[in-house]
C-alpha cells in the first residue's frame, strides 16, 4: 500500500484517546507506552493540536504526539518540542504511514513559535526528516543514558544560533523511567518514547 492512497493524516479528535491508547500499546508491545501518552496528556506539557493520527480503512491506525520539553540555554529557558512517542499498529507497520505521519506532524508544526524538536531515536531512521546529531549542534542530552547517536534535532523557523544548552524533559518521562536506554538492543528501534 502506497501511504499516500487510501490513508489521512490529521490531528487527533477528543474522542480518539482509547483508539490512540490501543494503537501505541500495539505498537510497542507495553502498555506503559499508552500510560506514557495518557500522563503527558493530562500534563502542562501536552500541547493541543499537537497530537496527530493516521487513519486507514475506517480506523485510526498511527499517533505521534510532540509536547513540550524546555532548552536551558544561556540567555533563558527556551519552550521546545519532544517527539515521543511515534507509534504505528503492527498490521500496518512497513507501508511508510509512520514516516508520512511524522511529515504530516512536522509541516503542521510551521507556524508553532517552537524552534527546536528534539527525540531520541534510531540514528538511521530519523535523518530522512531532517533530524540531525543534536550534539554537534551544541545541545546536550537530558540523561547519559540516551546513546549520544540517537539524540537527535530539527531545527524550525523560530530557531537562532544562541538557542543552545541542555534538554530538560517533561517530569511525565522521569516519573515514568522513559528516559535513554535500559537494553542496548533498544538502539535498533526506530521510535523510543
Amino acid at each position: 500500500m502506497n501511504p499516500a492512497q487510501g490513508v489521512q493524516y490529521r490531528p487527533e479528535r477528543p474522542d480518539e484517546t482509547g483508539d490512540i491508547a490501543r494503537v501505541v500499546a500495539d505498537a510497542f508491545g507495553d502498555e506503559s507506552v499508552a500510560e506514557l501518552v495518557h500522563r503527558l496528556r493530562s500534563s502542562p506539557e501536552w500541547i493541543d493540536g499537537c497530537s496527530f493520527v493516521a487513519m486507514a480503512g475506517g480506523g485510526l491506525v498511527g499517533h505521534i504526539a510532540f509536547s513540550r520539553g524546555l532548552l536551558d540555554a544561556p540567555r533563558r529557558l527556551v519552550d521546545v518540542l519532544v517527539l515521543s512517542p511515534v507509534s504505528v499498529a503492527t498490521a500496518h507497520q512497513g507501508r511508510g504511514i509512520g514516516s508520512a505521519l511524522i511529515r504530516y506532524g512536522l509541516s503542521a508544526l510551521e507556524t508553532r513559535p517552537e524552534p527546536l524538536v528534539f527525540l531520541e531515536g534510531s540514528p538511521t531512521y530519523y535523518p530522512r526528516f531532517g533530524f540531525e546529531p543534536a550534539s554537534g549542534l551544541g545541545f546536550r542530552r537530558p540523561s547519559l543514558r540516551i546513546p549520544d547517536r540517537a539524540f537527535q534535532v530539527i531545527r524550525l523557523a523560530a530557531y537562532e544560533p544562541w538557542m543552545t544548552g541542555t534538554l530538560v524533559y517533561s517530569r511525565v518521562f522521569w516519573d515514568m523511567d522513559a528516559v535513554g536506554l535500559r537494553d542496548e538492543r533498544d538502539e535498533a528501534q526506530p521510535s523510543r518514547p
